[in-house]
């Protein structure tokens, strides 16, 4: 049987802990940036909806720069792409907290956030293999996960603080200096490595990776199953807010609805890393994922508040299954594929994800709740057997 892997086994490699520091400092500041700017929008307009723009233009560049953008990940030194993109971040970010902006050009400051985004994922995405060799790769990405669903939680939290004791102009200046910090450790702590491709057209070279990845017919399938669920397991959480209101739930209890699903994903992780070997991850991804839709099929008899909590929360331990599914897309790509297919599915991740909130938002106009969050179980149910890793490795 194959060992287990640990967390330490990725924080005892130097330059991971400086990618891992600067990946916490960058998320941070991307999260408190967007609640920073939400509030400049509706302090200026007052329209709820221009305010949720800001949420939405930080998903949708996500596929259009992972695909156009993606050749860059082989044509850059992967550390100067890193700084670079920090480093434009950043200067953006600043721009944003120049007084007097006018709402548009705020909104499209955030757009331009949007697209530096996915590159920098998607490059740090392609080099975590090459700085966690062997067993250390898994318990790594493990971790970025769990720091980005802490990220949300901490992220608002630090931004209201922050809100409630400097102007939103001021928070946005000092997350610029968060992804200076995040750009600084990069560089200097972690290695340049030369570029994998040469020179020729970048749009060019980004499309034929991305056919190339989807040729390929078990790692056309791993990245599908990637997206299928985390854009139908996400319509609970899309739709807390209006469920909430027609059960008579408090604001309190709203809460704890849209934290214990990632609370779930935290432990799950956790419980996967220390419970499971290698083998029995990649080997328990199909029944992990199954875990995620069972659970929400329960909607369909109107769950109550602590009935709702047990639902999400269960749902959530599913999560486990990305261990098994971190390993197997690694198994699967051919190794000159393999920085453009982690891209690929950092940026496909996010955009299925926006698009996901959008069409449960869209849906829900029309479909009770409690009839639309248990279809759309059974269709990743479904998806979940069609998709099955066991079949995709075999190919």
């Amino acid at each position: 049987m194959t060992a287990r892997t640990r967390y330490r086994d990725a924080l005892a490699i130097g330059e991971f802990r400086a990618v891992f520091a600067a990946h916490v400092l960058s998320m941070l500041g991307m999260i408190v940036a967007q609640f920073a700017t939400s509030v400049l929008v509706y302090q200026s307009t007052g329209s709820p909806l221009l305010t949720t723009l800001v949420f939405a233009l930080a998903f949708t560049p996500h596929l259009f720069a992972g695909t156009v953008f993606s050749a860059l990940v082989d044509r850059m030194p992967v550390r100067r792409l890193l700084v670079t993109c920090n480093l434009t971040t950043a200067t953006l970010a600043a721009t944003m907290a120049i007084p007097g902006m006018p709402v548009w050009a705020l909104l499209a400051l955030v757009f331009g956030i949007g697209l530096v985004g996915p590159i920098f994922s998607g490059a740090r995405a392609a080099t975590l293999p090459e700085i966690l060799p062997g067993p250390a790769y898994i318990p790594g990405r493990s971790l970025f996960r769990l720091v980005s669903q802490g990220a949300q939680v901490a992220g608002l939290a630090l931004g209201g603080l922050l809100l409630a004791a400097v102007t939103a102009s001021t928070a946005l200046l000092m997350e610029a200096g968060a992804f200076v910090v995040s750009a600084a450790l990069l560089r200097f702590a972690t290695k340049e490595r030369p570029p994998r491709a040469k020179a020729g057209s970048l749009l060019r070279d980004s499309l034929g990776g991305l056919r190339a990845v989807l040729a390929v017919p078990a790692l056309r399938r791993v990245l599908l199953l990637g997206w299928v669920i985390p854009s139908l397991a996400l319509f609970p959480e899309a739709l807390a807010n209006p469920y909430a209101h027609e059960q008579g739930f408090s604001t309190v209890q709203l809460g704890l609805m849209m934290a214990v699903l990632p609370l779930g994903n935290i432990l799950a992780e956790f419980i996967g890393m220390w419970g499971l070997d290698v083998e029995h991850q990649v080997s328990r991804i199909a029944s992990l994922a199954a875990l995620v839709f069972v659970p929400l099929l329960g909607y369909a008899l109107r769950p109550g508040f602590i009935a709702t909590l047990a639902i999400l929360f269960c749902s959530g331990l599913g999560f486990a299954h990305h261990l098994g599914l971190d390993r197997l897309l690694l198994d699967v790509a051919p190794e000159h594929l393999r920085s453009r297919a982690l891209a690929l599915q950092t940026a496909g991740l996010m955009f299925w994800q926006g698009l996901g909130f959008a069409v449960a938002g869209a849906l829900a106009q029309f479909i009770p709740i409690t009839a639309l969050v248990p279809a759309t179980a059974a269709i990743g149910l479904a998806a979940v057997a069609g998709l099955r890793p066991g079949y995709a490795a075999a190919r």
